[in-house]
């Protein structure tokens, strides 16, 4: 099998990878050795041809009658997400969204090790997100030197829309390369930096539409 060309991969997969992979281990973890692209299409409700297209990338290694190897899928979609070494990350915000975002144990089995929160209250700074010695919650006047010093690669923003902005604007010259940005604010990426926008809010009116669609 050759190796993965990650410029050969739309961008629009990628989030298609991410569902494949939760899928794929949950079979390998039940001992599944093999899975067709019609089975696994109907697990996560997608078409099975845009599937065996997706799979394309990583060669021509699917046996038409037998499937694919489970186990070397993991292994090949696990490498083409970075997901094969740890990222360090911190959360900018110990509000109650950051201080959930903190307390997910998905990140660690995924590979992002959470080694830094702070705020700006002086009410939560000190306070525990977790049970390691140094999980206490820092000054945001730290943050610039730690990111520096502890090599941050990603940062979660869940502070409030005024503060959005400077905080980017922070990280990326801390060295920060990836911002993943829960302010109801949409900001500029730094030179350099990717930012993606998880807009809650605008997904809770998109839900919000197709309920009262359902009324009339």
């Amino acid at each position: 099998m050759r190796g993965v060309d990650k410029n050969d991969v739309p961008s629009v997969t990628v989030p298609r990878l991410a569902l494949y992979l939760r899928k794929l281990r949950e079979l390998r973890a039940r001992g599944v050795e093999r899975v067709s692209s019609k089975d696994l299409a109907e697990m996560i409700d997608l078409n099975a041809a845009q599937i065996r297209k997706d799979f394309s990338y990583f060669g021509e290694f699917g046996t038409r009658g037998v499937g694919y190897e489970v186990p070397v899928l993991v292994d090949e979609i696990t490498r083409c997400l970075g997901l094969d070494h740890t990222w360090n990350v911190v959360i900018v915000g110990a509000g109650l969204l950051g201080t959930a975002l903190a307390r997910y144990r998905g990140f660690t089995e995924q590979g992002f090790r959470l080694v830094g929160m702070f705020d700006s209250s002086a009410s939560v700074i000190g306070a525990r997100f977790g049970t390691g010695e140094d999980s206490r919650v820092r000054s945001v006047h730290e943050l610039d030197e730690f990111c520096r010093r502890e090599r941050v690669d990603i940062a979660m923003i869940t502070v409030p829309a005024g503060e959005a902005e400077n905080t980017v604007r922070r990280l990326g010259a801390a060295g920060v390369k990836a911002i993943l940005n829960f302010a109801p604010l949409k900001v500029h990426a730094p030179e350099g930096v990717l930012v993606r926008q998880v807009d809650l809010s605008s997904e809770l009116m998109s839900l919000s539409f197709y309920l009262d669609k359902e009324q009339e």
